[in-house]
Parts: C-alpha cells; structure tokens; sequence
C-alpha cells in the first residue's frame, strides 16, 4: 500500500468537548467489526506510521458515534476512542463532537452519507490497492478523481452518489483517495458482509 502525505490528517474545522461515548451492545458490534476489517489489513496502519479506515453507527438523528482519529493502529479500540458528532455542516466543514479524542478525517463522508438517506445505520470506510484497482475499473459508482477526501466538494459528490441509490448496502470508490472504498448500509453486519465479501472474491479472482 502507498499513501499520499495528507492522508488521515483531519482537514475539517473540529469543535470537541471532553466526554466519552457511553459502552453499548450496537457499539460492541462496531468494534467486532472493526477487528476482524483490521485482520484483513482493510484497516491499519501504513510504514510512515499513519492509520487508515474508520467505521461509525448512527445515532438520533444524524448524529453518530464515530472511530477517533489515529486510531488505525490499534486491532481492538476501547469505547474511549470512539466519538459522537453531534453535528456537521457541510458547507462550512465543520464537526462538533464529544469525546476524548478528536473524531475521524473521514467524519464529513459518514455524516453526508447518514444526511442524505436516513434509512442509512452504518458507514464504514477502508483501504485496499486490490479492491480499490480492481472496482475503479468496473461499473461501480465513484466520486471523481479530481475531488479530495475530506472537503465540502467530497461530501456533496458523495451526498448526490447516495441520493440516486435506494438499495441497501451499497459499496464506491472514493477515485480522489487513493486505495480509499466505503460501503454503508442499514446495520452494521450487512455492511461488513459486503466489504468481507468483496475483498474475498477479489483476493480469489
């Protein structure tokens, strides 16, 4: 895997107050999740020492509990890594969280995804050169090339990407962020059924 310079640094204007995100069964599941993305390597760490991949569910609203920033490293997270954002604007790139950490570079992304289709429970987003080669060559949806992750134009090209798709789970290729896939969908098992499905059958093919 390669990464460009800027990856995981959190581009959006962040409010965050101390607190932490209270232990629940929905984020138990996130975090088992997350483990076993992060033994497939779709979650990690690259050699410069900068992590990749985040998951978030929702909360009320589209409020929603979120991975922490520079937490890629770790194969399971405490519930303290984990932080609620409690609001966004995605015209100003602004995220107000709570926690005791700041909240993901990738929070923009999750909160436009859970704006834009409110049957929307789970966002994960991971790193692969395999999937993201193979999927950007195929008729799978994507944000174009020229788009940055974590900017207002990200968030509203993945707003009208997931406007024009009611199916659920539905998986895109971030074309602008290198290696960069998010899936998202109604509850978290179906989403990492899609991604663990996916990187299967491409390791295979």
């Amino acid at each position: 895997m390669s990464t460009g310079l800027d990856e995981g640094s959190i581009k959006y204007t962040s409010v965050r107050r101390d607190g932490e995100v209270p232990h629940s069964a929905r984020l138990d599941a996130l975090n088992r999740a997350r483990t076993v993305l992060h033994d497939l390597g779709l979650i990690g760490v690259y050699a410069n020492g900068v992590g990749y991949g985040n998951l978030s569910i929702r909360e009320s609203g589209d409020q929603f509990i979120i991975t922490a920033s520079a937490t890629g490293a770790d194969r399971c997270l405490r519930h303290q890594q984990y932080c609620l954002v409690e609001s966004f604007a995605l015209e100003l790139n602004l995220v107000v969280c709570r926690g005791a950490m700041d909240a993901s570079s990738e929070s923009m992304t999750h909160g436009a995804i859970y704006q834009a289709n409110p049957a929307v429970n789970c966002v994960i987003h991971v790193h692969s050169r395999v999937m993201f080669d193979a999927l950007l060559a195929t008729e799978l949806p994507h944000t174009q090339a020229d788009i940055p992750y974590g900017t207002p134009a990200m968030a509203q090209a993945v707003v009208g990407l997931v406007q024009a798709r009611s199916q659920l789970p539905v998986l895109f290729v971030m074309a602008g962020h290198d290696e960069g896939i998010v899936a998202y969908g109604s509850d978290v098992e179906s989403v990492l059924a899609c991604l663990v499905e996916t990187h299967q059958h491409l390791q295979e093919s």
